[in-house]
């Protein structure tokens, strides 16, 4: 009898665990997402791709005469062009150099987001790589490019001017992390401050009471965003403040163009509470829910590494999601 009651016992508990959607997500799920999106982003593959961005390009330079000898053409995206630089080595695996011509610009903008780490520049004698030395992947891809240049241009004397350092804001990790995190800090706040707390409402009875008295819905709906809303930014602006007093951030371009951005970062996100929400009445349901929602954004899209390091062919869908 003793027996019986125990298994009987055990196998309600067994039931339980297994009919909580938050317990299969929290024990199998997320341990298998947080796998799989580290594993493809810092995983070593035998082919490593380093894109290298290309200013002032010139058919006249000695950089030019390197890419149409030994590189081959391919079209990228936004109907960019590379030369692809290949090299097979028995232990070091497939390396590719990907030369991408593009404006001055462009590729600082690219090396600030983690697209790039160097900048290649020449005229008729000379190659110039433009980076930032206390990057050690950026001086790593200097010295491999030396020495492939030496040995391409071992009988044709070429000359370099050296490391030209880059002397900008924006290019340190921290400069970085803090619009990931301010932008993590919407994300999070809007999807467990407005949908939790509907969902835990719902649960309780207490929106149907609220809907009973003498009120007009779209009022709670406005209350609860405009309150979520100025706590949003109050938070943010703390962020930044300590970031430019600390780490001496520095907002680069309109603060009307920043604050614009974040208005609508909270429009869509609570957009997305409201809608998750309105699954459920039930809290380990909506834990589930809103966890699945946030933690492969907090993986993909570029909080805390640039989502370049994932395939090339999963950016596309990288960079619809909301948060990034």
């Amino acid at each position: 009898m003793f027996k019986k009651e125990l298994w009987q016992l055990i196998l309600i508990h067994f039931k339980e665990l297994l009919r909580e959607p938050g317990v299969i997500f929290w024990g199998v799920g997320f341990p298998l997402l947080m796998a799989w999106g580290l594993g493809a982003a810092f995983s070593r593959s035998s082919e490593t791709r380093s894109d290298l961005a290309v200013v002032s390009y010139d058919s006249q330079s000695k950089l030019a005469d390197f890419i149409q000898e030994y590189t081959t053409r391919e079209l990228i995206a936004d109907s960019m062009t590379s030369y692809n630089f290949i090299i097979d080595d028995e232990v070091f695996g497939r390396n590719v150099f990907r030369f991408i011509p593009m404006d001055e610009e462009m590729a600082l903008t690219g090396m600030k987001r983690g697209m790039y780490s160097l900048i290649l520049e020449s005229d008729k004698d000379s190659i110039y790589f433009h980076l930032d030395p206390a990057n050690p992947d950026a001086r790593l891809l200097q010295l491999q490019l030396t020495g492939l240049f030496d040995e391409s241009y071992k009988e044709k004397k070429l000359t370099r001017a050296g490391i030209v350092p880059v002397q900008m804001q924006g290019t340190r990790y921290v400069d970085f992390l803090i619009p990931g995190l301010v932008a993590m800090t919407v994300m999070m706040a809007c999807m467990w401050g407005i949908s939790y707390t509907i969902i835990e409402r719902r649960k309780d009875n207490m929106l149907r009471r609220m809907v009973a008295t003498p009120m007009k819905k779209t009022n709670l709906l406005v209350a609860h965003m405009t309150a979520r809303l100025s706590m949003n930014f109050l938070e943010a602006l703390i962020l930044v403040l300590f970031a430019q007093y600390y780490f001496n951030l520095k907002v680069q371009g309109s603060w009307l163009a920043l604050f614009l951005v974040f208005i609508a970062g909270n429009v869509a996100f609570t957009g997305i509470a409201l809608l998750f929400s309105s699954r459920t009445s039930k809290t380990e349901i909506g834990n589930a829910i809103i966890n699945v929602v946030t933690m492969p954004m907090m993986i993909l899209s570029g909080v805390f590494f640039s989502y370049q390091n994932f395939p090339e062919w999963t950016i596309p869908f990288i960079q619809k999601l909301p948060l990034t």
